[in-house]
């Protein structure tokens, strides 16, 4: 029992960890041993349980697959002195829960998220690298899983949350492209919500990108394709004349969690933070007159990307190499993140969360039961 949960635990009956060739880990590709399963009935969430890793057995009429409701999140978990922690996980539990609400989906209580979610760590953590710039990636998600093909939004749902090693998600600075055709979101949209959709409707634009040269698109407002809005995977940052500017969040860009540490840690260290619409025509006459210093993408699989390029119609312009001197802003961010998930770093605003606590460990003895 984790808190009021009582979840049960099947383990595998032999662990994948020892095939892991952990200083080359494709991102995304190498999946860990167990995952976390609650179902939805129509009222009330039951059945909370961790399984192996393994396929889930669904029908062609589920509703997802059909009508979209699929939502999910992204975070990490590293270790400190041999024991596993998590980034913020609270928040990332909030925002699934303003995803769900946007696209007609039942609240998951917080509660149940974490103690879910602690476990399963707990459970997995040989999986956890523990060189800087890799951790253990979580990924929750909900889908619905009723089956018939109405537009209708569905009445039961699935939540689970499975992991993988990963390494750096850009290991080099990126170069994005203006994109002024396609429209990522628009206001009254589910721009904000971290819905599965979003993600679809992007591919065929950053596609389109990579063939030309570029690493990713940076999306403009779809009113005026003016504003700037973000990149695919994280949301952007610049540094102009001292200042530290990022678009501001008017229900069109997700409120990333990595974007919302950068902000507070900023100001602690006596940045000016400006979170406000910003267009690609002042960043382009920021660079001209040569007060453009930085720009970084920040997202929880990046933590910073830097960006090298940015090509506005047939402008391009290029930001300085990525050093301390260069690149302080960006450079300290991603420092300093990645040392605090290390226990490097005094964490001062409570970001880490412990994993073997609240009884997970005694939950994990008492109710496991080997498959």
């Amino acid at each position: 029992m984790a808190g009021k949960f009582q979840i049960k635990v099947t383990t595998s009956a032999e662990s994948r960890v020892h095939s892991v060739d952990f200083q080359n880990i494709p991102f995304g590709k190498v999946i860990s041993d167990h995952m976390f399963i609650v179902d939805y009935d129509g009222e009330n969430w039951v059945d909370p349980r961790i399984e192996p890793f393994q396929k889930l057995e669904i029908s062609p009429a589920n509703l997802a697959l059909h009508y979209g409701q699929s939502i999910f999140e992204g975070l990490k978990a590293t270790k400190i002195k041999g024991e596993p922690v998590l980034f913020r996980a609270d928040m990332h539990a909030r925002r699934l829960n303003v995803s769900a609400e946007r696209m007609c989906m039942p609240q998951l209580p917080e509660e149940l998220f974490l103690a879910g979610l602690k476990m399963l760590v707990e459970l997995d953590k040989d999986w956890i690298p523990e060189e800087e710039d890799f951790a253990l990636y979580i990924r929750p998600m909900m889908f619905a899983t009723d089956e018939y093909f109405g537009v209708h939004a569905s009445e039961k749902y699935r939540f689970l949350i499975f992991t993988g090693p990963v390494g750096p998600y850009y290991p080099k600075p990126v170069n994005l492209w203006v994109e002024e055709v396609f429209t990522r979101a628009a206001q009254g949209g589910v721009g904000e919500a971290k819905c599965a959709g979003n993600y679809g409707a992007s591919l065929l634009p950053a596609v389109r990108a990579k063939k030309n040269g570029y690493d990713q698109v940076m999306w403009m407002d779809a009113v005026e394709k003016k504003y700037v809005q973000e990149v695919g995977t994280m949301n952007l940052f610049f540094v102009m004349d001292g200042k530290v500017i990022t678009p501001a969040t008017t229900g069109t860009i997700l409120r990333g969690v990595t974007r919302d540490s950068f902000i507070t840690l900023l100001k602690s260290w006596g940045y000016t933070v400006e979170d406000r619409l910003i267009s690609i025509a002042e960043i382009a006459d920021a660079y001209w007159r040569g007060t453009l210093q930085e720009c970084f993408g920040a997202g929880t699989a990046a933590v910073v990307s830097h960006v090298s390029d940015i090509t506005w119609r047939d402008r391009k312009l290029e930001l300085p190499p990525v050093d301390e001197t260069h690149r302080p802003v960006g450079t300290r961010l991603k420092k300093y993140i990645n040392r605090l998930r290390l226990g490097l770093e005094h964490d001062e605003f409570h970001w880490l969360q412990y994993c073997n606590n609240s009884g997970v460990m005694e939950a994990i003895q008492l109710e496991m039961e080997t498959a």
